[in-house]
């Protein structure tokens, strides 16, 4: 756009998945950004078909020398995929494959799967050109970044709380817990919208009373956006559906990670039942309904979906916890017989 000859005659239509949620919708909004709406006139188009026929005719009128390029960018672009028939991008693309007129289509998106989701035809007529842009910066960037994120403007209304809250943000970016709660995020993701995700969640503990983020909010945040989802179910499950994990647990590092059925889990539960009398001798249909329970919550996984013939003590399943996720989550289970957390911390190997 620096480049005048390129200024004075590019048309540019921006587009977006999220506000033009139907090609009807997308249709109407390029009319208007092309600004043809004085040329439709007195004209009612009963149906989408029309109104695109309209737009292609106005968009073929011209030839290379005489009419002006018009660049699309379609932002979201995964989500016109979804459009009913993908009539609009495949007319759009259609258009610009056919060199009728100068039309480029450029679509933004973060799914890198993009293109299993067009169809076959509009595959055809897609030049396959696709950039990947992946951010390049450090860590000390990154540090730049935040602090950039938090900063006030200089018209800021009220400048003397503008200036305590920026010094506030510096002192932040020099604090070593700060610095090791971002080198966390950096390290597993440098996408920004984790970033804005974090930032949110510590300005939202700033009231009237508390002006100024804190390191503790920043760390209060990192923990909400790194909560292990599958350890916070095992929270909320009885003594029983837990004592079949660790029995699990125990057979992960028995059979070295191999699969195994309920018959071998129940075998282990009762051999700790019978060494340490802490818990009453349950019966089998209740421990496999625990079990089949664990199955639900997606704590465990059947290893073959198709052997429905197989009774439902043989079916081989795998623990989809590690060790780790299991001795954090008993650290802070409630109230957890303290036979349980021995029998958890042994090894049976």
């Amino acid at each position: 756009m620096e480049m005048k000859q390129v200024k004075e005659n590019l048309l540019q239509v921006h587009l977006n998945g999220l506000l033009q949620t139907d090609d009807k919708i997308a249709l109407k909004e390029v009319t208007r950004q092309l600004q043809l709406e004085n040329v439709v006139g007195d004209k009612v188009f009963g149906s989408f078909a029309e109104n695109l026929a309209f737009l292609l005719e106005a968009l073929r009128k011209g030839n290379r020398s005489s009419s002006r390029p018009v660049l699309f960018i379609l932002d979201e672009f995964d989500l016109f995929a979804h459009h009913r028939n993908q009539t609009l991008l495949y007319n759009l693309l259609d258009v610009a494959q056919s060199a009728q007129t100068p039309v480029a289509v450029v679509g933004l998106t973060c799914r890198l799967d993009v293109l299993e989701l067009l169809e076959k035809r509009v595959k055809s007529r897609f030049s396959h050109r696709q950039i990947h842009l992946l951010n390049t910066f450090g860590f000390e960037q990154y540090v730049e970044i935040f602090q950039q994120q938090l900063s006030l403007p200089e018209e800021f209304p009220d400048g003397r709380f503008a200036q305590q809250w920026n010094q506030n943000i510096q002192s932040l970016c020099k604090d070593k817990t700060v610095k090791d709660i971002l080198q966390k995020h950096f390290n597993s993701s440098k996408d920004f919208r984790s970033l804005h995700l974090l930032l949110m969640l510590a300005l939202s503990q700033v009231t009237v009373s508390n002006p100024n983020i804190r390191s503790t909010d920043l760390l209060a945040a990192s923990r909400l956006c790194t909560t292990d989802s599958k350890a916070n179910v095992l929270h909320g499950l009885s003594v029983l559906e837990f004592c079949l994990i660790i029995a699990m647990k125990h057979l992960n590092s028995i059979y070295e990670g191999e699969p195994f059925n309920f018959e071998m889990v129940y075998n282990e539960f009762q051999k700790f039942i019978q060494r340490t009398h802490s818990m009453h001798n349950l019966e089998k249909p209740v421990v496999l309904k625990a079990f089949e329970h664990l199955h639900q919550l997606e704590l465990i996984k059947a290893m073959d979906a198709t052997s429905t013939r197989t009774q439902k003590e043989y079916q081989l399943v795998k623990l989809l916890l590690d060790s780790s996720q299991i001795m954090d989550a008993l650290q802070k289970y409630p109230q957890c017989p303290t036979d349980v957390q021995l029998w958890a911390s042994s090894s049976l190997e």
